[in-house]
């Protein structure tokens, strides 16, 4: 069982750390001409990110986004979902119960039983059971789209996602945050900064946050608490060494969402259709990261670093059961549910050593990147299950023996009216992956307006997995090795234009096992993309920022879905499948103070071979689309600067649009497409307050963003008014 922080202690360590970090209004203008001189500045001088070479925006073959902290205050985003929304490229997956964050890139997603991979200041930390993420301690999401496997190696399909820390800046400075929302939230943040030493070369960052809040889901109460120090020290104008903590503790109710008949349509948003009487799933997370670099000249550095975490994951859940279980398709108000149990564990270690510079051959300059890593994933997946009996489709429900079913009237719920059963056993197996590989990329200058990009990428794996049911117990074992090729070539039209095109491949190991208790192949993608890229500044006076337009194709093999043919955790390799899209971005920034973000992504993704009973006892056809893919994704962000009696103050509005997307593997079920409407407004009657206003879906509609099935679908959140007041010092 999972060790917890006492809560009295967290609460008040919480509360004694509460962070805010809110730029003052009168500064919220960005300055991305700035950004970049101080980019080219800060690779020779400063700290850098690992596989991050010396390049400005154009020079790059990949259409990325960065969403800066300063956008994500204005659109009120507190987790990773809300700001990977902004992303059009990026959809939301099944999120496990609400237990961690999932999500696809140009149409594919990761491991359908893991959360989503994402990276941390390069490192592979979203990796395990920690919970979702909160955005407290995270100073900007980086969406990198694209053939990326050449460097980073194990990410998702479509592209990475990585979180960019708030890490010391050598200053002594404050800022706290308190929040009162809709359906009691509560949630106080802090961000407080200070620096010692002879001559401040040791810099100290503490950020925290805890948050208590109910829901629109009846009984549904959600309490988290996170606390992230790190520091920095300065051993020498050329080396330092940076250390982060990451530690968070949630408790969050299993909640499966709403169901869907054909008949009867969806049960209503707000019944919770688990027990309260089963309590919370509990997640902690301890982490670890420890960095150093050092520069050899101006032109030349290593950068080291070393990463563990531990996640944990345990309670009991009743949850929706499906088909012919499900008493719902008969009367549509009598919901059948069944119980499971999961204590889930998982270790990771990572370590990684990088060398950057630059240099010349002849009249070619080429910027390098060279390094190694190794990596270990550790998982325990323990699940016991209480599920009952099919029942014929000519059931008369008046039959059937409601505490089997653990009946709940979605209409008028009463909780707790039947016995928690006894789960008996299911899933008990251990892994062990490693991974260790090699990469080099070189970007040669051939001539001042053509650059190409070579880079080459080799992977060894070893994986071992436990059957613990087994008696004895059983242990398989498979090797892998591959080359990961990636190439790209940029064309500087102007000093404000680019056009760019790349080419790369990807290797990612799987987890799990199949109904025959066979190790799965490993997942292998191919992408390519054509894009063209304009800095805002060189065309218009008062404007910065850039636009980005590009076109892409992804193709993957070995894709996993679940198999219910199996009375054990297990998947199912429905074949291939591919996609292809166009998207277009901007990022805008006017000397007026009014700010524009756009993201748009049409992205066509679909399974390209044949699965006979692939997933449920069905097949997926050849031209079938994939799950929560939604065709035409919209995130439109405006807002404006100005003063109201002298007093700085910012207004601005979102709009989200989610087209329809398939919403159950081989099955005839459709998420409906929706669009949501946000405001706010915030003004600061001092220097050092500042009071906000939040409406989230100010138009009250009802959809849902993601579904795993018809019976597992999360629905949106209604109408929700949040204020905050932060205070700096």
């Amino acid at each position: 069982m999972t060790q917890h922080t006492s809560k009295p202690v967290a609460l008040a360590f919480a509360a004694a750390l509460t962070y805010c970090y809110a730029l003052p209004i009168a500064a919220q203008t960005t300055q991305t001409d700035a950004a970049e001189q101080l980019v080219e500045e800060v690779f020779v001088v400063g700290k850098r990110r690992a596989y991050q070479g010396n390049f400005d925006d154009l020079e790059k073959p990949s259409a990325d986004q960065t969403i800066e902290e300063e956008l994500l205050r204005q659109v009120g985003a507190i987790n990773l979902n809300d700001a990977l929304d902004l992303a059009a490229s990026v959809a939301r997956q099944n999120n496990f119960g609400g237990l961690w964050n999932a999500f696809s890139v140009r149409g594919f997603a990761g491991d359908i039983n893991l959360p989503s991979g994402f990276l941390v200041n390069g490192f592979n930390a979203g990796r395990g059971f920690a919970g979702p993420r909160d955005l407290a301690g995270i100073e900007s999401v980086e969406v990198l789209k694209g053939p990326r496997s050449a460097l980073f190696g194990r990410g998702e399909p479509g592209g990475t996602v990585n979180l960019i820390t708030k890490r010391p800046q050598f200053e002594r400075t404050g800022e706290f945050r308190a929040t009162y929302g809709r359906w009691d939230q509560m949630r106080f943040e802090g961000d407080v900064q200070t620096t010692s030493g002879t001559n401040d070369e040791l810099g100290l960052r503490i950020v925290g946050f805890y948050e208590d809040a109910d829901s629109f889901r009846d009984t549904v109460e959600t309490e988290r608490v996170g606390f992230y120090p790190s520091v920095t020290w300065d051993l020498s104008e050329a080396t330092s060494v940076t250390y982060e903590m990451e530690y968070t503790e949630q408790e969050i109710p299993f909640d499966r969402g709403v169901a869907y008949s054909e008949t009867y349509g969806f049960t209503p948003r707000t019944t919770f259709v688990g027990e309260p009487g089963d309590g919370p799933i509990e997640t902690e997370v301890l982490g670890h990261q420890l960095e150093a670099q050092h520069n050899f000249s101006d032109s030349w550095s290593l950068l080291v670093g070393l990463g563990y975490r531990d996640t944990s994951f345990e309670g009991g859940a009743s949850e929706t059961n499906f088909g012919g279980r499900q008493t719902y398709f008969l009367d549509g108000r009598t919901l059948s549910r069944f119980f499971r149990y999961r204590e889930f564990d998982s270790d990771y270690f990572v370590a990684r050593a990088e060398v950057a510079g630059e240099f010349n051959t002849g009249s070619l300059r080429h910027r390098l990147l060279a390094g190694a890593d190794y990596d270990r994933f550790e998982l325990d997946w323990f699940i016991q299950r209480y599920r009952p009996g099919w029942f014929p489709a000519s059931t008369d429900i008046n039959t059937l023996d409601p505490a089997a079913y653990l009946f709940l009237d979605v209409f008028d719920p009463v909780y707790g009216q039947s016995p928690q059963p006894v789960p008996g056993p299911n899933t008990n197996r251990a892994e062990d992956l490693k991974g260790v590989g090699i990469y080099i990329q070189d970007q040669i200058d051939l001539t001042d307006r053509l650059q190409v990009r070579l880079g080459l990428r080799w992977d060894d794996f070893d994986h071992d997995l436990t059957n613990l049911r087994a008696v004895p117990a059983t242990t398989a074992t498979s090797t892998d090795d591959r080359v990961s090729p990636q190439f790209g070539v940029v064309y500087l039209v102007n000093e404000g234009t680019s056009l760019y095109a790349s080419y790369g491949e990807g290797f990612r190991q799987q987890a799990g096992f199949d109904c025959q208790g066979n190790q799965h192949s490993p997942n292998i993608t191919e992408s390519a993309e054509i894009g063209l890229k304009l800095d805002a500044a060189q065309f218009a006076e008062g404007v910065s920022g850039s636009l980005t337009v590009s076109a892409f194709q992804v193709d993957q093999s070995n894709m996993l879905v679940n198999d219910s043919e199996c009375d054990f955790w297990s998947s199912h390799d429905a074949g291939k499948a591919r996609s292809r899209g166009f998207e277009a971005d901007a990022n805008l920034a006017f000397e007026s103070g009014f700010n524009l973000w756009f993201s748009y992504a049409y992205t066509d993704a679909e399974f390209t071979t044949n699965s006979i009973e692939a997933d449920w006892g069905v097949a997926i056809e050849d031209g079938d689309p994939l799950i929560n893919s939604p065709k035409h994704q919209v995130s439109l962000q405006v807002s404006q600067s100005f003063e109201v009696g002298g007093m700085p103050a910012q207004a601005g509005a979102g709009l989200q649009h989610t087209d329809k997307r398939q919403g159950f593997a081989g099955f005839d079920f459709n998420l409906p497409s929706y669009t949501t409407a946000r405001f706010f407004a915030q003004i600061a009657p001092t220097e050092r307050f500042a009071i906000r206003f939040d409406l989230d879906n100010a138009f009250d509609k009802t959809y849902y963003t993601n579904s795993y099935a018809d019976v597992w679908v999360e629905p949106g959140a209604p109408r929700r008014y949040r204020v905050t007041a932060s205070y700096s010092f």
